[in-house]
């Protein structure tokens, strides 16, 4: 097959599916289809409020089409799916986005066309859930009719150093053909190279468990931080000297959120129940990760309550609700579980990021920021996001917040030892 006559349609333009779209654009036809209207007329004025993509990067995509018309799929004959795949209250794999994406798919298939998968997943979904769909609603025969690919998204959102292109790029198809075609569709974009891997299901297994590991990780460093507290040893101190020895993995405490880490090893788990296995090791890390928004909330009662600050009645200034620095993304942040704790002891607590549209973070977090803190007014502050801007307040900025006395908690290690009065 001639590829140089694919006509690819990107489904779904969050932070992973833009950049995609933005990088095929530049040198091909693409389609970019979202349901948010409002994202697709943000973007056909030029501006992504992720953040991911810059102005003139979107203007370079000059063969990008961005729209929220289903009919636009029918001109697309490679159709590449990058969806969220979040978790329900109860904590299970919600692929409700997924199958409504792959139902508009199935509606624009064809004889010979490709349908590739980039959302994170448990081993098995693609070919298990999705192509069900694709079956159903197409009429057509998976492997004979159409066929599917899987290549695992590795964005990380506000990062300007580890790009699309920069990253190695993961891809596998249902057929050793269709594995080609995946394969040499995404070089042209890849330039830091592939990694074609035997099987879809092998695909889907390493994306869900690069951060898995990465959460089990960070669980241990937040279990040996709450260890070294009760012990009186600076956890960071205890890091930098661990450090020093080659083959220490350089991982820091603090709230683990964000739409991978604490998210992907539900999907693997909810699998690993399925079939039978109860995984001990990554539910584990999952819980103490999941708590740590209340240890931080207590630890800072009781840091008030050493140094004589007002609890009862008490006004506290959590800095930062996106789930990491310098980016908008507020998807699953536990900043909120800080808010939230204090809030049930009876305080009362601005929220303030600058980073992010008071809109979304009503919609996302249901919390109202404040649109800038009020000076000499907290009895406490916690830096809980190492944002760029409150790096450069530095402590004396950061405590013209506080009324005298007040604590200041430092969850992100941004102000140097000794300038905090209490850090995680």
């Amino acid at each position: 097959m001639d590829m140089t006559k694919d006509r690819v349609a990107v489904i779904g333009l969050g932070y992973v599916g833009l950049p995609l779209a933005v990088a095929f654009g530049a040198n091909r036809p693409v389609v970019g289809f979202d349901v948010n209207a409002a994202r697709v007329a943000a973007l056909r004025a030029g501006h992504d409020d992720t953040l991911e993509v810059t102005d003139a990067e979107l203007a370079a995509a000059v063969q990008l089409r961005v729209t929220d018309d289903t009919a636009a799929l029918g001109e697309c004959n490679v159709f590449i799916v990058t969806v969220p795949t979040p978790i329900d209250s109860h904590r299970r794999p919600d692929l409700g986005p997924l199958l409504t994406a792959s139902r508009t798919v199935g509606q624009a298939l064809s004889r010979g066309d490709l349908v590739v998968y980039e959302s994170t997943v448990y081993p098995g979904a693609t070919e298990e859930d999705c192509v069900p769909v694709l079956e159903k609603v197409s009429g057509l025969r998976f492997n004979e009719d159409f066929f599917v690919g899987y290549s695992p998204e590795r964005i990380n959102p506000g990062d300007r150093e580890h790009r699309l292109s920069s990253i190695v790029k993961v891809t596998a198809g249902s057929t050793p053909e269709a594995a080609e075609r995946v394969d040499a569709l995404y070089r042209e974009v890849v330039t830091a190279g592939t990694h074609r891997a035997s099987s879809i299901r092998v695909a889907e297994a390493a994306k869900v468990i690069e951060n898995t590991q990465r959460d089990v990780n960070i669980a241990l460093i937040n279990e040996l931080a709450v260890l070294f507290n009760r012990l009186g040893i600076d956890t960071e101190e205890v890091l930098q000297a661990a450090g020093s020895k080659w083959n220490f993995l350089p991982f820091r405490p603090g709230l683990v959120g964000g739409h991978c880490i604490g998210v992907d090893p539900y999907y693997l788990t909810h699998k690993a129940q399925q079939v039978g296995h109860h995984p001990e090791i990554i539910l584990a890390g999952r819980r103490l990760n999941d708590g740590m928004g209340a240890y931080v909330a207590g630890e800072l009662l009781k840091a008030m309550m050493h140094k004589g600050t007002r609890v009862q009645g008490g006004r506290v200034l959590v800095m930062g609700l996106t789930f990491k620095e310098n980016t908008p993304d507020l998807r699953n942040s536990r900043a909120v579980d800080v808010v939230r704790e204090l809030e049930s002891y009876g305080l009362a607590v601005d929220a303030f990021d600058p980073w992010v549209n008071p809109a979304d973070a009503e919609h996302e977090l249901d919390v109202a920021p404040v649109a800038q803190p009020e000076a000499g007014a907290y009895d406490a502050i916690v830096l809980a996001v190492a944002h760029r801007e409150f790096r450069d307040l530095g402590e004396q900025g950061i405590r013209a917040f506080g009324r005298d006395p007040h604590v200041l908690y430092d969850l992100k290690y941004l102000l140097p030892r000794g300038a905090a009065d209490a850090r995680l």
